[in-house]
This record gives C-alpha cells, structure tokens and sequence, in this order.
C-alpha cells in the first residue's frame, strides 16, 4: 500500500503550514471612533514613565509601542486603544 505514507506526507504537511502562519493579537473590536486619540495617548505612557521609541497601529486594532518601560525595561506592549488596557507585554 503506497498510498498510506503519501497520506501520511500530505497530513503532515498541511499540519506543519497551519503552524507557520504568525497569530495576530487582537485588541479590541470597537470602531475607530472609539478609540483614544493616538497622541494623548502616547502623552499619558510618557507622563507614566514609558520612553517610546515606536508607535503604531497593528492590524489586531492594538496601540503597540516599542521601547522601555516605567522600570526602564525594553519592551514591546499591545495596548486597547478604547481603555488602554494593556492585552499583551513582551519582554525583550
């Protein structure tokens, strides 16, 4: 039975591309019109203690920043651009 391992390769290998694809972290669903405005918002981290080196919007509808935090550790953060919670923080 040769079409057992040629299964085997083709289970295999739509197992291994599902796994390439990034994961998007998604922040919040509201509209834009929800949100905060872009440079309050980066006054208020700075106000905080951040030190912002970039800031951008992702497509998972995060504030994201790079750079340090109020402990002066680099990092990246995802915030909600609604409330400003923080959704996700990595350490770098």
């Amino acid at each position: 039975m040769k079409l057992l391992p040629l299964a085997v390769l083709v289970l295999a290998g739509a197992t291994l591309s599902g796994c390439s694809k990034h994961s998007v972290t998604q922040c919040t669903t509201a509209p834009e019109a929800e949100w905060q405005d872009q440079s309050a918002f980066q006054a208020q981290l700075l106000a905080q203690g951040y030190k912002i080196n970039e800031f951008k919007v992702t497509e998972g509808s995060c504030y994201e920043i790079y750079g340090f935090d109020k402990d002066d550790n680099k990092v990246e953060i995802y915030f909600n651009p609604v409330d400003g919670d923080i959704v996700k923080i990595e350490a770098h």
